[in-house]
């Protein structure tokens, strides 16, 4: 299968990447930055391009026949646009080019759901303190990319993982329909995760939650990493 990668040089879409030309696809992996992506070899086309540029999006969605967007941007005071702006150009191309299945990454944070097993400290300082200031801007970003998505005609799946952290490999997770327990997910499950979408269709039209069991890491020490400390 011809797949194209958007946010191909971030921590997810590298594994994205990875995966799905160890699985045997054609990927194209677009980024602004082409030098500076790590990953070579057959079967893998590096494509200079911008998600926010039309022109861009175009000429990468041409030819193929499966999008994924690993997009990625850290937490900011100021007004985030490129999910939203990146899934209308995505949108639009695969409309002109007749490209049928789109899978992106979302956050589990657009819809906060009361977790029994959570506490009160993550119920009422950790989520609260994480989607209404620190992330404020960036999930709701997500949502406007998410209505866009979910307005589409072509076979979306929204993938919403938990907090990300890093795990060597693919581990042991759980998937559902809009919602699963657990505060976690491994980038190597979500990449995982988002890759089966090129051929399962159990969620085609659907947001499907993820979240990693076989390891947790510390809840303050992610939000230092993937929200305070990028601020520097």
């Amino acid at each position: 299968m011809n797949v194209v990668v958007f946010g191909a040089n971030g921590p997810t879409g590298r594994l994205v990447t990875k995966q799905a030309v160890a699985a045997g696809h054609a990927v194209t992996a677009v980024t602004r930055h082409p030098e500076a992506f790590p990953l070579r070899g057959e079967g893998l086309r590096v494509l200079r391009g911008d998600v926010l540029d039309p022109g861009s999006v175009d000429e990468a969605v041409s030819g193929q026949d499966a999008v994924l967007s690993a997009l990625g941007v850290p937490y900011g005071r100021k007004q985030i646009t490129v999910y939203s702006q990146g899934a209308a150009n995505i949108l639009r191309a695969m409309h002109a080019h007749g490209v049928r299945r789109f899978a992106c990454v979302s956050s589990s944070a657009t819809v906060p759901h009361a977790d029994p097993d959570g506490g009160f400290m993550f119920e009422r300082v950790v989520q609260p303190f994480v989607t209404g200031v620190i992330g404020k801007t960036l999930y709701d970003d997500m949502r406007r990319m998410e209505t866009l998505v979910q307005s589409s005609d072509v076979d979306w799946v929204i993938v919403r993982p938990s907090g990300l952290f890093e795990t060597p490999a693919v581990t042991e997770y759980r998937v559902a329909e809009s919602h699963v327990q657990g505060h976690f997910t491994s980038r190597a499950d979500l990449a995982d995760v988002l890759l089966r979408q090129l051929t399962e269709d159990r969620f085609v039209h659907k947001a499907l939650a993820v979240a990693t069991v076989a390891e947790r890491p510390s809840m303050l020490k992610l939000i230092w990493k993937e929200g305070l400390a990028k601020r520097r």
